[in-house]
């Protein structure tokens, strides 16, 4: 008879034991050092630093997703005015959807006839708008002469202006001007109204705005 000890009886067992443990740590290892390559990976772009840092105890975002008779920019201009300590407040707009034509100079508005085409009335001629009816208005023309949008911009509000909108809208109106959907979109980048920042999309702007200190105000 074999006389069999625990030491052989062992044997394969804690062989087994150990090569399993083996094959874990490398399998671990291997895990640790691909997670570690990924950090190591640079960040993907976040977007522009928009809308930057903003001054004032007091902050608010205003949705701008129709014209609505300009009134993202009266929303915008009453928050300012009911905060009227020096530096106690800003004003961010966000020009997304509708709203995105008050973003663009004059020239934009004749050419592409943005104002017959989205039914746009101009509160000066009571007719649809050939100019941005929005921007260096005459006195008196609009419910409060400050609520214009380089006169905001002048008082420190921060404007946003939605690149998609950009997008789908000149491809939309490039027939009105003769000019290809790629021409059109760059030439309404090339004349959006000075001050204001042409950021990824509305809904990116609304975040981060809210995430930089506004509360949000629908301003369509």
């Amino acid at each position: 008879m074999v006389k069999l000890s625990l030491d052989t009886l062992d044997v394969t067992p804690r062989r087994s034991f150990f090569g399993r443990v083996a094959g874990a740590m490398a399998l671990g290892l291997a895990g640790f050092g691909a997670t570690a390559a990924r950090a190591q990976q640079p960040a993907a772009p976040d977007g522009p630093d928009w809308p930057g840092a903003l001054k004032g105890r007091h902050r608010q975002v205003v949705d701008g997703y129709e014209v609505n008779g300009g009134g993202p920019l009266a929303f915008a201009y009453t928050f300012m005015v009911t905060n009227p300590s020096p530096g106690a407040a800003t004003a961010v707009v966000v020009l997304r959807h509708g709203a995105f034509p008050i973003a663009l100079n004059n020239a934009m508005w004749e050419k592409y006839k943005i104002g017959p085409s989205f039914n746009i009335i101009d509160p000066e001629t009571k007719a649809a708008a050939v100019k941005n009816p929005f921007l260096h208005p005459k006195p008196g023309v609009l419910l409060v002469d400050d609520m214009a949008i380089d006169r905001l911009i002048a008082n420190g509000a921060v404007f946003g202006a939605c690149n998609i909108a950009l997008m789908v809208q000149s491809q939309k109106l490039a027939s009105n001007a003769g000019v290809s959907a790629a021409d059109a979109a760059k030439e309404w980048a090339a004349n959006i109204v000075p001050g204001v920042t042409v950021i990824p999309s509305g809904t990116w702007g609304v975040n981060r705005a809210q995430e930089g200190g506004c509360t949000y105000c629908a301003g369509g």
